[in-house]
Parts: structure tokens; C-alpha cells; sequence
């Protein structure tokens, strides 16, 4: 090439920069969100032990908690799975949610957030691609629990397909809002030790001093006062509810606030905490 393609070559470059203006913040959030995903089912650990955790947790709680059939109020549930498989729908969220904060730190200390700050892309899109991601896996995962829960311990809800169908958005949507907390500690304490200590703490206490395992009847008054401000708590009554073909009452429009409430705060504060450290 002569003197002068080079020099029309380099022109026609920088036109093409000049009449670039960038990607839109919905392309970032795509291509960021296939990248992830492209990262954790490409890990075929990552993915079995992923699918595998939930159908632990489901056989363990089952077994452990079979006795409470017995207890009043139990009977017309026809079978205690059918009680706890909605809440193990929830508590997966959960869980999934705190792995959306790990995973935020553990990407921070590989240099992959490093390297997307260098880009010509809104740091907010990175936090949504983020939670989006997750949301997609968790997804997956309680596909695999229904299915699971369905074949091998007789989860049989009286809402049929349909019911299933609502309570697993729901608990999206939940799962959805939680992450966006955990991402916002993640923003906040980027040490991976304090960071999983802190979401336990969170964790735990949310899941246990809620009507997961019992209703809330069968509960010390005191525990009892305290899952009835547990916010967890209305979210795993409307999913019970919804895939039991039972009226959610109130107990719907709570989760879903609460869980916008969540998102809301939690991307407020992350986004925050993104941009300063920056």
C-alpha cells in the first residue's frame, strides 16, 4: 500500500472513531451478562456442585424435619415436602444471592473488574450484568429442584404447573432483590473472609427465625414475633402459597415491595460504593 492508502486508511480510522458514540448501557448489560454465564457453565465443577446443592439441602431439611408432620396445622399439607420445598425455593435464592457478592469479590481480586474499568462502559451496567447473571443460574438451579423434589420425595403442590410457575418467578424476582444486597456488601468489604462472614451472619438468622420449617403457630412467642418482621418470611409464605393453589393474601405484595426495596437500596448503595473506588 502506498503513501497515500495508508494515509486514506488511517483517515477512514478515525472517522470511524469520531462517529463512534459508544455502546448502549442495554448492549453492555448483555454482553457482560453472556460473559459471566459463558464463565460459570463453562466450569463443569462449578456447575455440578452448583446443581447439586440445592438437591443436598432439599433431601438433608426433609429428613431432618420429617417430625414436624406431626405437629397441628401440618395435616393439610399432605406431606411435609410440600411445606418445605417452596422455602428451599427461597433459601436457594438466598444462598445464590450471597454467591453474587463472593463472586463480585472474587472477580475484583482477579483483575476482571480491573480491566472493566478500562473500558468505555458505565460501571453501572458491570453491577447489573452482575445480579442479572446470577438470576439466570439461580433459574436453572431451581428448575433442577422442582424437578428433583417432583421424582424423588413426591412433591405433588395442589397449584399444578401453573402455581410451580408463579412461585418459581417469585422467588426470581426475591432472588433478584437479595443480590443486589449482597453485591452491595461486596462493594463495601472486599475482603472475601469478611464478606462471607458477614453474609452468614445475614443469612442464618433470616433463614431459620422465618416459617421455612414451621408455622409460625408451633413457634416460642418471642421467635415467633421475630419471624413475623422477618422480611423472608413473606416472601416463602407467597411462594407457598402460589404453588399450593392457596390465596397469598397480603403475604404477595409485601414480598414483592420488600423485594424492590431490596434491589432499589442495594443498587443505590453498590453503585455508590463502585464509582468511589473507582
Amino acid at each position: 500500500m502506498g503513501f497515500g492508502g495508508q494515509h486514506m486508511s488511517r483517515h477512514r480510522r478515525a472517522a470511524d472513531r469520531a462517529q463512534w458514540s459508544g455502546s448502549t448501557v442495554p448492549m453492555q448489560v448483555w454482553v457482560l451478562t453472556t460473559r459471566s454465564l459463558r464463565a460459570a457453565f463453562g466450569n463443569y465443577r462449578l456447575v455440578f456442585f452448583g446443581l447439586l446443592q440445592p438437591v443436598v439441602l432439599l433431601l438433608l431439611f426433609s429428613q431432618v424435619f420429617a417430625g414436624v408432620t406431626a405437629l397441628p396445622g401440618m395435616g393439610s399439607y399432605a406431606g411435609y415436602v410440600n411445606y418445605l420445598m417452596p422455602a428451599t425455593l427461597v433459601n436457594i435464592a438466598m444462598i445464590t444471592a450471597m454467591g453474587a457478592g463472593a463472586g463480585l469479590v472474587a472477580e475484583t481480586y482477579t483483575g476482571v473488574i480491573g480491566r472493566l474499568r478500562t473500558l468505555p462502559i458505565s460501571p453501572v451496567s458491570v453491577l447489573v450484568a452482575r445480579t442479572v447473571a446470577d438470576t439466570a443460574r439461580l433459574a436453572v438451579q431451581l428448575a433442577t429442584i422442582v424437578v428433583a423434589a417432583v421424582l424423588f420425595l413426591g412433591f405433588d403442590p395442589d397449584g399444578g404447573v401453573l402455581g410451580l410457575a408463579a412461585a418459581v418467578l417469585l422467588t426470581l424476582v426475591v432472588g433478584w432483590g437479595l443480590s443486589w444486597v449482597f453485591v452491595a456488601i461486596a462493594t463495601w468489604q472486599r475482603n472475601i473472609e469478611v464478606m462471607q462472614a458477614v453474609s452468614f451472619i445475614a443469612m442464618y438468622p433470616l433463614m431459620f427465625s422465618s416459617s421455612a420449617y414451621m408455622p409460625l403457630e408451633n413457634m416460642p412467642p418471642w421467635v415467633r414475633a421475630v419471624a413475623t418482621a422477618n422480611p423472608l418470611t413473606y416472601a416463602i409464605d407467597a411462594t407457598r402459597a402460589l404453588a399450593l393453589g392457596r390465596s397469598p393474601g397480603w403475604a404477595l405484595p409485601w414480598a414483592v415491595l420488600l423485594a424492590a426495596v431490596a434491589a432499589l437500596g442495594g443498587a443505590a448503595v453498590a453503585a455508590r460504593n463502585f464509582r468511589r473506588s473507582a
